[in-house]
C-alpha cells in the first residue's frame, strides 16, 4: 500500500536549488535509508514529507489515515515538560491512556484519600488492564533506560543537548504510526546502544524513513537506499552494500551515455558549422538539437570529495600523558589517567556518553587545562584536532579567505602547490559558493569545511572527535581512503563501528575514569574478547565417578551389520535429493506453488535423514567398540 507520493517536487532556499522535479513513493514496509552530501536537502526533503514544510512546486501526498512520526535533527521540546510527559505528549490512544494513568497515579499520591481520584485511578487501571497497557509502560521505560535516560521525572530544559535527542528518539520510537522518519538516530548514542536500536528497529511495524551515516546501521535495517544526487531522487533496491554495487553500475552506464553524448555533440558541431546556410529550416533544427545536447548533464562521478595532501615526518616520540585528572565542580569525571602513542599507532576510543573522552582530547590538544597530570608531546608531531565544536571557523568570514589563510604553501603527495580555490573544488565547494559567507552554509557544509582547514595544515597526528556525527557518507569514504595512505598517528573517538573498523588498529574503552586494554579491530573481534572477560570462570570440573568394571563389549548382530550397511547408502541417496531439492528451490524462488511443494519435500527428506543418521550413529559406535 501507497503511504506517501512525491511528484514533481521543487524547493530552492534563496539561489540554492535543493530539489528539482523529484518524485518518490514510500510504500509499506520500506525501509529507506536516505543518502547524500551535506547540505543537498535531505533534511529539507524529510520536513517536506512530514508535512513541516511545503514545496516550492509540485506536490506531496499524504494518503488518507497514514500516521506520520518525526525525529528532527534539533527536536522540538517543552523545557518545563518531566521527562515521561514529554514523552506521553502524543494523541495515539495508547499513549493517551498511558499519560491519563501516569496523571491520576501522580494526583493519588498527593490526595490519597481523593474519593473521586480513587474511582478514576481504578477505571484507568482496568482499561490498562483491558488494553494491554501495562505492557506499554513497561516498554516505554525500557526503552528510556536503554536509551541512558534514568531519571523519568527530570525537567527536559536541565537536560543535555544528547540526552534531548535521546528522548525525543525514545518518544518517536514509542509512538504508533504508519511511517516513521529519523533525522540522523544514531548521533548522540554509543555504539551498544545502536546496535540494540538496530534490532528494534528491525521488530517495529512501521515503515522507516531515516537519514544516517552509519553504514552498518544501513545495511542491517534499510531494504531501500534513495541517494538525493544534484536535486534527484535515485532509488537503489536493497541495503547499503547492494547500493554501493548498484551505483557503481550506474555511474559506468553513465559514463558510456556520456561519452555517446559528446560524440554526438561533435558531429552536430561539425554540421552547423559546414552546413550552407540557406538551408535556414533545417539549420535552424540542428542547432536547436545542438543546445539541446549542450544542456544535458550526465553525473559522471567525478563531483566527489578528494583529498590527496602530502605529509609531515614524524619522529619516535609523539605523545606521553600522565596522572591526568580533570573535575567540573562536583562532577569528577577522571583522575590518574595514563596514555602513550607511539609512532604510526591508530586507536579507537570507545564509551559511554558523558564518562569525558571529549574533555579529555581536549586536555591533550592543550584546549581544555587539566586538573593534575602532564601531557608531552614529541618534537615533531602537528597535531590536527577535529573537534565536535568547529573551533576557529569564522562565521563572518568568506569561504575562499577562510581557508586561503591556511594553505599558503600546501602541496599534494606528487609536490604540487594547491590554491585554495582548487582545494575548496575537491571538496564540493564550487566557486560561486566560495565567495558566501560561512554562516551561509548549512551545519553539514560547515563540518566539510572544517575538515578541510585541519587536514590543510597537513598534520601528521590526528585527533577525530566523532566525526560521523556531521560528514556525510560521501565525505567519510574519503576521509577514510585518506586515512588509509596516512602515515602518522590516528586517535578517533566514535561510536561508528564501520568507520572505526576501516581507519584503526585498536580498540579501547573509556568509562569509570579509566582506559580497558587495547583490543585488536574489527569490532566485532573487540566485542568477542569483551564478552570473553565478563563472562563467569567456568566450575571446576567434578570428579570423575568410579570407572565400572570392564563388560565384554556388544558386538553387532548379523541382522544390525546388514542395517549398517543398507542405511550408508540410504544415507548417500536422501543428500543427494536432499541437494536436487534445495537447488531447484532457488531456481523457483518466484513460483510459489512450486516453491510449496519442493519445501515440504525438503522437509521430509530432512526428517528421514536425520532418523536414519541417528541410527548409523548408533551402530557405527557399537562396531568401533
Amino acid at each position: 500500500m501507497n503511504l506517501i507520493t512525491l511528484e514533481n517536487i521543487s524547493k530552492q532556499y534563496s539561489e540554492r536549488a535543493l530539489l528539482e522535479d523529484a518524485g518518490l513513493l514510500i510504500n509499506e514496509g520500506d525501509r529507506i535509508g536516505l543518502i547524500g552530501i551535506n547540505g543537498s536537502g535531505k533534511t529539507t526533503l524529510l520536513r517536506i514529507i512530514a508535512g513541516w514544510e511545503v514545496p516550492d512546486v509540485g506536490q506531496a501526498t499524504v494518503w488518507g489515515g497514514v500516521r506520520i512520526q518525526f525525529l528532527a535533527q534539533e527536536p522540538q521540546l517543552n523545557d518545563e515538560y518531566t521527562v515521561l510527559q514529554q514523552l506521553f505528549d502524543s494523541q495515539s490512544p495508547q499513549v493517551v491512556l498511558l499519560r491519563k494513568y501516569e496523571t491520576a497515579n501522580r494526583q493519588l499520591q498527593q490526595q490519597p484519600h481523593n474519593t473521586a481520584l480513587q474511582a478514576q485511578f481504578a477505571a484507568l487501571t482496568d482499561e490498562m488492564d483491558r488494553t494491554g497497557g501495562w505492557a506499554a509502560e513497561a516498554n516505554v521505560k525500557a526503552i528510556l533506560t536503554r536509551l541512558g535516560i534514568v531519571e523519568f521525572d527530570a525537567l527536559v530544559g536541565t537536560l543535555s543537548g544528547g540526552q534531548r535527542k535521546r528522548v525525543a528518539l525514545a518518544r518517536a520510537l514509542i509512538d504508533p504510526a504508519d511511517l516513521l522518519i529519523l533525522d540522523e538516530p544514531t548521533n548522540h548514542i554509543d555504539a551498544d546502544t545502536i546496535a540494540w536500536l538496530e534490532e528494534y528497529l528491525l521488530t517495529v511495524p512501521h515503515s522507516l524513513l531515516m537519514v544516517t551515516h552509519d553504514r552498518y546501521f544501513l545495511d542491517r535495517v534499510a531494504n531501500r537506499i534513495v541517494e538525493l544526487d544534484r536535486r534527484q531522487l535515485v532509488n537503489y533496491p536493497g541495503n547499503y552494500t547492494r547500493y554501493l554495487e548498484l551505483q557503481e553500475a550506474r555511474q559506468e552506464q553513465l559514463a558510456v551515455a556520456e561519452e555517446k553524448r559528446r560524440k554526438l555533440l561533435r558531429r552536430e558541431l561539425e554540421w552547423v558549422h559546414r552546413a550552407p546556410t540557406a538551408r535556414g529550416t533545417k539549420q535552424k533544427a540542428r542547432k536547436q538539437r545542438v543546445a539541446e545536447l549542450q544542456k544535458i548533464q550526465y553525473d559522471r562521478g567525478d563531483q566527489r570529495v578528494m583529498m590527496a595532501l602530502a605529509s609531515r615526518r614524524l619522529g619516535k616520540k609523539v605523545l606521553e600523558a600522565q596522572g591526568i585528572g580533570k573535575s567540573y565542580g562536583d562532577l569528577h569525571l577522571f583522575a590518574d589517567v595514563d596514555f602513550v602513542l607511539a609512532p604510526g599507532e591508530r586507536i579507537g576510543i570507545i564509551g559511554p556518553n558523558g564518562v569525558g573522552k571529549t574533555t579529555l582530547l581536549d586536555i591533550l590538544t592543550g584546549q581544555v587545562a587539566a586538573d593534575a597530570g602532564n601531557v608531552t608531546w614529541g618534537e615533531t608531531a602537528v597535531v590536527g584536532y577535529y573537534d565536535q565544536h568547529s573551533q576557529g571557523l569564522d562565521e563572518d568570514a568568506r569561504v575562499l579567505d577562510f581557508i586561503a589563510d591556511k594553505t599558503a604553501l600546501i602541496r599534494t603527495a606528487v609536490g604540487e602547490r594547491i590554491e585554495a580555490a582548487q582545494m575548496l573544488e575537491w571538496f564540493l565547494f564550487p566557486r560561486p559558493q566560495q565567495q558566501a559567507k560561512i554562516s551561509a552554509l548549512s551545519g553539514g557544509e560547515r563540518r566539510r569545511l572544517y575538515l578541510l582547514s585541519v587536514l590543510a595544515q597537513q598534520p601528521n597526528v590526528l585527533l577525530l572527535d566523532e566525526p560521523t556525527n556531521d560528514l556525510d557518507i560521501q565525505t567519510l569514504a574519503v576521509l577514510e581512503e585518506f586515512l588509509d595512505q596516512f602515515a602518522g598517528c590516528v586517535i578517533a573517538v566514535s561510536h561508528d563501528r564501520y568507520f572505526l573498523d576501516r581507519t584503526v588498529d585498536f580498540l579501547a574503552t573509556f568509562e569509570n575514569g579509566r582506559f580497558s586494554p587495547r583490543y585488536p579491530a574489527p569490532f566485532s573481534s573487540y566485542q568477542q574478547l569483551r564478552q570473553q572477560e565478563a563472562a563467569p570462570p567456568p566450575k571446576a570440573a567434578a570428579a570423575p565417578p568410579p570407572a565400572p568394571k570392564a563388560e565384554r563389549p556388544r558386538k553387532l548382530t548379523w541382522a544390525e551389520q546388514q542395517e549398517l550397511v543398507a542405511l550408508e547408502q540410504e544415507i548417500a541417496e536422501l543428500e543427494g535429493e536432499q541437494g536436487v531439492v534445495e537447488t531447484a528451490v532457488s531456481h523457483h524462488a518466484n513460483d510459489y506453488e512450486q516453491l510449496q511443494t519442493l519445501a515440504a519435500r525438503l522437509q521430509e527428506i530432512t526428517t528421514t535423514l536425520d532418523t536414519k543418521m541417528t541410527r548409523w550413529v548408533e551402530l557405527s559406535e557399537i562396531a568401533e567398540r
